[in-house]
């Protein structure tokens, strides 16, 4: 049975298991970067092969915990976690750093779209701004490569949290398949302003994407080039490689560090059939599911999860 009377209620797992309860500051965030031991004009950390650079955003002074790093879902931005940027960085005393993944937001397009890529880019980013440790928090597709940066390098991530999804395969091929055809059927003439392009796109996307909500959150990926309205989000990359964002690389050495599964009650990302994954690969693994959420943990229930993430830090 899923979900409960508190944000700690979660089905029932194996017994051997233990279970637990506008001022960004764009640019470089303020730690030394790595180099900065070297000496001036010394050369700074040598770029990882096939790493892009991120576009990030720091909020906060650093403090006593490692830094917090929020990686987002499909189609979304760093901005889809500001909010939970905000109260994080006022909450916790923590600093909290929100990056864009390759292919979305301000970050640069790249035709390679899988999860070893995208850990290997936020360890690029940790490694340029001189960040030996941190505690990453991902939702969704950042889950999934939050738990790929923790699986490849231990060394770098002191607690994991993925927010409503598992290291396992996500069945919804077809449906995001469709959103992706929708949206690169969109068609807006130039010159028309942002909100009636906003409103065509709109009309376009409504017969294949039929929920409002998820409407308004796909056209957050539209902005304006020259005049002319078109995705900042990769849709070819994306498309090309569906399949490995909805599935999950072959680990065999477990994540030894803290971990929290934190999903959804309502939502199907998380299920008891993943606990032997979830078990063999994070072996000291929580896992929380917050009551009337859906997929969309922290806007669906914000104060519960907030709760719920502050509950695991480590004290300060």
């Amino acid at each position: 049975r899923r979900g409960g009377a508190s944000p700690t209620a979660c089905p029932r797992p194996p017994p051997r298991w233990r279970l637990s309860g506008p001022g960004v500051a764009r640019g470089p965030a303020p730690w030394p970067r790595a180099s900065a031991a070297r000496g001036r004009g010394a050369p700074g950390p040598r770029p990882l092969p096939g790493a892009v650079p991120l576009s990030h955003a720091a909020l906060g002074p650093a403090g006593p915990r490692p830094p917090l790093v929020l990686l987002h879902g499909l189609f979304g931005s760093r901005g889809s976690l500001q909010t939970v940027a905000n109260a994080l960085a006022r909450r916790s005393g923590s600093q909290v750093l929100t990056l864009d993944a390759r292919n979305h937001g301000g970050s640069p397009h790249s035709p390679v779209m899988t999860y070893e890529a995208m850990s290997l880019d936020v360890q690029q980013l940790l490694a340029r701004l001189g960040i030996p440790k941190c505690i990453v928090l991902g939702h969704s597709m950042g889950g999934k490569t939050a738990m790929a940066l923790a699986l490849q390098r231990p060394d770098l991530v002191e607690r994991l949290i993925s927010v409503d999804i598992s290291p396992v395969s996500t069945t919804l091929v077809s449906e995001f398949s469709a959103y992706i055809s929708a949206m690169q059927s969109v068609n807006i003439p130039a010159g028309l302003s942002r909100s009636a392009a906003r409103q065509l796109a709109d009309s376009q996307l409504s017969p294949a994407v039929q929920h409002p909500q998820l409407r308004q959150f796909l056209l957050t990926n539209l902005v304006e080039v020259e005049g002319h309205y078109v995705w900042r989000v990769n849709l070819e990359a994306i498309s090309h490689h569906l399949e490995d964002i909805l599935s999950f690389p072959v680990f065999h050495k477990p994540y030894p560090g803290p971990t929290l599964f934190l999903g959804g009650s309502n939502s199907p990302y998380i299920s008891s059939k993943d606990y032997p994954e979830i078990q063999r690969l994070f072996p000291k693994a929580d896992i929380q599911f917050i009551k009337g959420a859906g997929h969309i943990v922290h806007q669906d229930k914000f104060e519960e999860f907030i709760t719920a993430v502050l509950n695991f830090l480590p004290p300060p």
